[in-house]
């Protein structure tokens, strides 16, 4: 089973960027499917975006052309790039690893098998 742990979470200014890293460890790496969710004080866990084995990605409506996820299998490690953050971003945001050669619905937590204990995102207006 793939393991998974997040790096690169911090304060930044609306407006600025951060990356995210989940660092993933597992022979199946390669063709499991990879998602990161968000959650905010006081709300559910939601998604944010997604990137299968195939390199086919999702997103959000909400991070949009904000947002960009990628994987390095080389590295065992998906990104998440945010740029133009806003304070409704902010949230504790989590990786997550799905099953390998997965074609099913991404969107839900209930896709995921592993996931990361969270690295939080702060963005100040």
């Amino acid at each position: 089973q793939v393991q998974v742990v997040e790096s690169g979470g911090g304060l930044v200014q609306a407006g600025g960027s951060l990356r995210l890293s989940c660092a993933a460890s597992g022979r199946t790496f390669t063709t499991n499917a990879m998602g990161w969710f968000r959650q905010a004080p006081g709300k559910e866990r939601e998604f944010v975006s997604a990137i299968r084995w195939s390199g086919s990605t999702y997103y959000a409506d909400s991070v949009k052309g904000r947002f960009t996820i990628s994987r390095d299998n080389a590295k065992n490690t998906v990104y998440l790039q945010m740029n133009s953050l806003r304070p409704e971003d902010t949230a504790v945001y989590y990786c997550a690893a799905g099953p390998t050669l997965f074609s099913g619905n991404l969107y839900s937590t209930s896709a995921y098998g592993s996931w990361g204990q969270g690295t939080q995102v702060t963005v100040s207006s």
